[in-house]
């Protein structure tokens, strides 16, 4: 998709503002906004309906998002964040995917991407990323690196740390992290990374961070998810806490990855690998590890300095890197 074709809401930068206080807006109103006639205005409002947003029609009342939407910010983004680097922050109602964006830049270090959906997010290993508008945060973020490939070493996990971090500043707590990249809640994935290079992997290289959090996802818009999920909304429920804003949240999370990224170069993962060790979700527990159509079964010992992880196997301890590997509880003997 060409930078020209990203942005497929037009009109919609313009309306959905106004519609997301969750309040009615009278056709005429909406037509005087958009510059357009009341008859033309259902045309505009159809756009919210490939975006999954639910609208309301009530004749004599006019239009309204059930619910209102939290909708993304830039201004309120950067008024809350504290990094005093000259971060570049970019923001698309709509997008292929945020990592994609960046990835397309020559040199996308130093840049975020965030957008309220994307039409082809991507997990790891290919898995697609469930991206409805508004729900969740979807937000990339581009670094560089002189030490080349080894200097990324246990990134994904770290970023995975970063991600907990940042929701335990606002109470949450019962985070776990299972490896190699995702947070969970009771066993329920709340959040994963996806990290993709350019460059020399023995040199100066350039890496995007991806970060996906579940934040409010309906059911509807769930259906593709082959694994059990949650979101944050419902943690707040279960905990008793305030409701947090996704432009909070976002600043803090982008705040929390410059802090880790600008030195992980010199600490490396080794200087986070005893609080991952802390939140290892699998710690102590039998599991089985698969490769492609290889499988290994052991009990989880956790992971080493370098962020492989390290099972008790029959054959005796063993070390496992990254790449196509996939953690899953091992079935009961």
């Amino acid at each position: 998709m060409s930078e020209a074709n990203i942005l497929e809401v037009g009109s919609l930068r313009q309306i959905l503002p106004l519609l997301a206080d969750g309040q009615f807006h009278s056709g005429e109103e909406l037509g005087l906004l958009l510059g357009v006639s009341r008859a033309a205005v259902w045309k505009h409002l159809q756009k919210l309906e490939g975006l999954g947003i639910k609208l309301l029609s009530i004749k004599g009342r006019g239009y309204c998002i059930d619910g209102g939407l939290d909708l993304l910010d830039l201004g309120k983004i950067a008024a809350q964040m504290q990094s005093s680097l000259p971060i570049k922050l970019n923001l698309f109602p709509q997008i292929d995917s945020t990592n994609s964006y960046l990835m397309r830049h020559a040199n996308p270090a130093l840049q975020v991407c965030l957008a309220e959906s994307q039409s082809a997010g991507r997990g790891r290993r290919g898995r697609v990323w469930v991206s409805p508008f508004a729900q969740n945060i979807y937000c990339s973020i581009g670094w560089g690196f002189e030490g080349g490939a080894s200097a990324l070493e246990g990134l994904s996990l770290t970023v995975g740390l970063v991600v907990v971090r940042t929701l335990q500043r606002y109470g949450i707590a019962g985070l776990e992290l299972k490896w190699p990249n995702d947070v969970l809640y009771q066993d329920q994935k709340l959040a994963g990374v996806l990290i993709e290079m350019t460059g020399d992997p023995a040199g100066y290289c350039q890496v995007v961070i991806g970060v996906g959090i579940n934040i409010a996802m309906g059911d509807e818009s769930a259906h593709a998810i082959t694994q059990p999920w949650i979101d944050l909304r419902t943690i707040v429920e279960r905990q008793g806490l305030p409701c947090i804003s996704r432009n909070q949240l976002v600043a803090t999370l982008i705040d929390e990855l410059v802090l880790v990224l600008d030195g992980y170069e010199q600490a490396g993962f080794a200087g986070y690998c005893t609080e991952w060790q802390s939140l290892n979700a699998h710690a102590g527990q039998m599991v089985e590890l698969r490769n492609g159509n290889n499988a290994c079964s052991g009990i989880c010992v956790g992971v080493n300095e370098v962020g492989a992880l390290v099972l008790e196997t029959a054959s005796g301890r063993e070390v496992f890197h990254g790449g196509e590997i996939s953690l899953r509880r091992a079935h009961d003997s």
